[in-house]
This record gives structure tokens, C-alpha cells and sequence, in this order.
């Protein structure tokens, strides 16, 4: 059975791995919500920026597929089955949620553009875009903010 694309990714990574992201999104979610708006207005720019798992595989797939392709090219065509492993690999991982380089990736703290978007939405919560969000504490809101995001 192929797994949904939002969760594929994080069912192919171990529990202790998705958990520690989990725990990062919420303690940088924490910390912007005590430091006010203009953070969390420059924290929203950052993930614009920020790679997610998607992206940082196909750039890494497509670097070791074009340096196969050189290396066959220049120095023994033995090099071209590097291209080919590398494309089975991603073909793995659009099918399946897994391929070699993700295990590493995941452990390196890359997100899925879900996981990034949970940040975004629970940061968009705190500064009052949508409404809901109520508490006395910076704590109390990040934690329904947070809430809301993951159901």
C-alpha cells in the first residue's frame, strides 16, 4: 500500500526522530511567542526559506546524478551506474516515503513541508490572524495554538 504524501515521510522515520522535531517546532514556537510580533514576523520570513525534505532529496539526488553523469563522461563509464542507483532511489522514495539519504536528512532536523507548516500556522495563531487563541500565558497560547494546528 503507497502511504499519503503528507504522512509518508514521518512513517518512514523513527519515532524517536519525528518526536525531537515535534519538540523543536514547539520549544522555537515557545520562544517566538514571548518575543513578540516583529520575531514572529521575521521567524515567518526564515520559513519561506527553509528546505524541506522534498526539496533537500531532489537537490541531493540531483547533484550525485549529474556528478555520475560527469564522472562516466570523463573518467570510466563505469561511473553511469552511480545515476541510475540514485534515480531507483528516488523513484523509491516517491512511491514508498523512503529512500537511503533520509534516515540521515530526518536526523539532521530537515522537515517536512507539513512539519514547517505547523510552525507557520501556530506562530500565525499567536500574533492573531485567525481567532481562538486566548490564555494569559505565553505558554497556555502556544499550547493551543499547537493544538490547533496538529488536529
Amino acid at each position: 500500500m503507497i502511504p499519503s504524501t503528507v504522512s509518508r515521510v514521518s512513517e518512514n522515520s523513527p519515532e524517536s526522530i519525528n518526536e525531537s522535531i515535534q519538540r523543536q517546532t514547539e520549544a522555537r514556537v515557545l520562544h517566538y511567542a514571548s518575543a513578540g510580533p516583529r520575531a514572529i514576523d521575521r521567524r515567518l520570513r526564515q520559513l519561506d526559506q527553509e528546505w524541506d525534505i522534498e526539496r533537500v532529496l531532489e537537490a541531493n539526488a540531483s547533484s550525485l546524478i549529474l556528478a555520475g553523469m560527469a564522472l562516466g563522461s570523463l573518467v570510466d563509464r563505469r561511473y553511469y551506474v552511480l545515476p541510475s542507483v540514485v534515480a531507483g532511489f528516488l523513484l523509491q522514495h516517491a512511491i514508498q516515503g523512503w529512500c537511503p539519504p533520509l534516515p540521515l536528512f530526518r536526523r539532521m532536523g530537515v522537515r517536512t513541508a507539513h512539519e514547517i507548516e505547523q510552525e507557520r500556522h501556530a506562530l500565525m495563531l499567536l500574533r492573531g490572524e485567525f481567532q481562538g487563541i486566548t490564555g494569559d500565558t505565553d505558554h497556555g497560547r502556544v499550547e493551543q495554538a499547537l493544538q490547533a494546528v496538529r488536529s
